[in-house]
């Protein structure tokens, strides 16, 4: 008896000899997540704590609060609740409490934390530049604004999706 080739139906999008976007985003993040965090590991930072610190770096100067960091980071609030912890533990952010929400506190870095970003940007920047450049010059800006819109149709599709089961 012979062997079926292709039992399932697939369409021309989900087609073996077709690249698809979800293996290709997550081996494009691994990969970047991977080699940043080897870059960096003798700081004693990870990438989510580099990202949080670039996070507020860029934010109000009297800081945010955990839920909007939670938002900026694509993430869930008991990942940031932990992130945060172990920044404050060692140092690198403080929380003071919201001046108008009682329930919330801003979050900011100290310095040593800005110093800690400082040295993680140049190295975040020596790894994307050498990434980037398998791309020609020219054509670097545009594939960054063409993945920003597959990023935010991806978070658009999470937000738009029924939750299921419960």
């Amino acid at each position: 008896m012979a062997a079926r080739k292709n039992s399932r139906p697939t369409s021309d999008i989900d087609s073996p000899d077709r690249r698809r976007l979800p293996p290709l985003l997550r081996r494009a993040w691994y990969g970047l997540n991977q080699a940043f965090r080897r870059r960096i590991a003798s700081t004693g930072a990870t990438p989510d704590q580099f990202t949080a610190m670039r996070c507020l770096t860029e934010a109000d100067p009297l800081g945010i609060t955990q839920g909007e960091l939670t938002q900026m980071m694509s993430s869930d609030p008991n990942t940031i609740a932990s992130l945060v912890e172990r920044m404050e533990n060692a140092g690198w952010v403080e929380r003071r409490p919201h001046e108008k929400d009682r329930r919330a506190y801003r979050i900011r870095l100290k310095p040593a934390g800005e110093q800690l970003y400082l040295q993680l940007r140049q190295l975040a920047i020596e790894l994307q530049s050498g990434v980037l450049a398998v791309l020609p010059q020219a054509r670097r800006e545009d594939f960054l604004t063409q993945l920003a819109a597959v990023a935010d149709a991806c978070r658009e599709a999470a937000e738009n999706s029924p939750k299921r089961g419960k």
